[in-house]
């Protein structure tokens, strides 16, 4: 028969563990002294968060913490202002096509108005501008003005390529430049922008009235001639 074992005095015995709790000692009748108490982190006279003193041991990450925050600030103020100016963008290219197509709108109408105007002037021109025609003929060249409509070509303006449209090519001696001498149908513009160039006669300076060259050297010897000869 096999005996069980017995255990050794270095092991430990399994058993109910009794701790005596009580204030006055049993023996002695003296107060016994409450045992002390773990802090939680954080506490005053315990262990601060993340291994840190008490004495400062928290200011490097407070530090690193307060440049995490200015970092993230300036992106984010970045963004904003990025935004805005995209926005800001944005609002000025919309304002400017609202413009442009309100201008183009503009001038397609007028455009259909032209031959009307045309026909209008014709008659002031030839006096038979009279009664309820001239009220609606003027009528009518108001409300065009209004809307920007600007008529120009005049004889004697210099000749601009750019808002004339030369028809009929001529010289003449009473021009210093090339000039508009006749206006055949009358130019209209909205602005900078022309609907329909002025369609003019032009006249160059005339070549052939020019000063022949040594005139007036031959004009000075000949009356160097007659001073010379008055005398004799």
């Amino acid at each position: 028969m096999t005996t069980p074992p017995t255990k050794g005095e270095g092991e430990e015995r399994e058993g109910p563990v009794i701790r005596d709790k009580r204030r006055i000692d049993p023996q002695t009748g003296a107060v016994r002294e409450p045992a002390a108490q773990p802090q939680p982190p954080g506490a005053p006279g315990g262990a601060a968060p993340g291994g840190a003193t008490p004495g400062g041991g928290t200011a490097p990450a407070a530090d690193g913490e307060a440049a995490a925050l200015k970092t993230q600030l300036a992106e984010r103020t970045a963004d904003l202002q990025r935004l805005k100016a995209e926005y800001d963008n944005y609002r000025k290219r919309v304002e400017r096509d609202r413009v442009a197509v309100r201008e183009q709108a503009l001038a397609n109408v007028l455009n259909e108005l032209l031959p009307v105007l045309d026909d209008i002037g014709r008659a002031r021109d030839h006096d038979e501008l009279v009664g309820g025609f001239k009220s609606v003929g003027e009528a009518l060249e108001a409300v065009t003005g209004k809307l920007g409509l600007e008529r120009y070509g005049a004889k004697g303006e210099p000749f601009d390529p750019t808002v004339h449209e030369a028809l009929m090519h001529g010289y003449s001696a009473d021009v210093t430049e090339t000039s508009v001498t006749d206006v055949l149908q009358p130019g209209y513009r909205i602005g900078e922008r022309v609907l329909r160039p002025a369609r003019v006669a032009v006249a160059e300076p005339d070549p052939s009235a020019a000063p022949a060259p040594g005139a007036a050297g031959s004009g000075g010897t000949a009356g160097d001639g007659e001073q010379a000869g008055g005398p004799a």
